[in-house]
């Protein structure tokens, strides 16, 4: 009886709790309302705020203050990855769960080196979100696993290529742009790339000197001379 009191009690404890506030950016109104329910279903979870681009995330994260937010990668003007910190700047304490349809280990890469904590297939959604948003509030990472996989291999083999954590001279030329205060879009079409490889080296640059921010990458490029006319003007 006593186990059944116990039972009843945590029962009642985890009814009373607030649900856990959730933003939806997605520029796609169908499918915000797919993940409203989904997201919606179990309890937990109720949806605050919804998004259709980074501009109007980034009010909702500021106005509403949302525990969790999915975030789409593709998004109109500013992508999903681009947009992460700017949330995150908003609204600390959020957890960001991206939700893609590319399957590359760059982009996963990208944008755990911005903040998110789990990285979802749009085509896996059904079965995985709600897995990674539970991760991500408990406070840990969250990717498919044979997505993750492929990204640990090909980690290990960027750290067998560069043997160190020195820059290479393209990374040298996004590193000097970034502390310019240029976006990954612009970083693209400057040095003639695409927006995925840009933000790739911005990621890569981050994993080698083990920096989390623009400003810690500034001080950096000072201290270590990496910077060219254009930086010191």
């Amino acid at each position: 009886m006593a186990a059944i009191q116990d039972i009843d009690e945590t029962a009642r404890v985890e009814a009373t709790k607030a649900p856990l506030r959730v933003l939806l950016v997605d520029d796609h109104a169908v499918v915000r309302s797919g993940l409203r329910l989904l997201v919606e279903h179990a309890g937990r979870f109720q949806v605050v705020a919804e998004a259709g681009d980074a501009r109007t995330a980034i009010f909702e994260a500021r106005a509403q203050q949302p525990d969790v937010i999915i975030l789409d990668v593709t998004l109109p003007g500013e992508s999903g990855i681009e947009a992460a910190p700017k949330l995150l700047q908003e609204a600390p304490a959020a957890k960001i769960v991206i939700l893609s349809m590319q399957d590359d280990p760059r982009y996963v890469s990208a944008a755990f080196a911005v903040g998110a904590r789990g990285y979802v297939l749009k085509e896996a959604a059904d079965s995985e979100l709600m897995q990674a948003l539970e991760t991500a509030i408990a406070g840990g990472q969250y990717v498919n696993p044979e997505l993750g996989a492929r990204l640990a291999r090909a980690e290990a083999d960027s750290t067998a290529r560069a043997g160190d954590d020195t820059l290479s001279a393209r990374e040298h030329e996004v590193l000097q742009l970034i502390v310019l205060g240029h976006t990954n879009q612009e970083i693209a079409r400057s040095l003639f790339i695409s927006v995925p490889t840009a933000e790739t080296h911005r990621a890569h640059i981050m994993q080698k000197l083990r920096l989390t921010t623009r400003a810690e990458l500034v001080r950096y490029a000072l201290e270590h001379g990496l910077l060219d006319a254009r930086a010191s003007a």
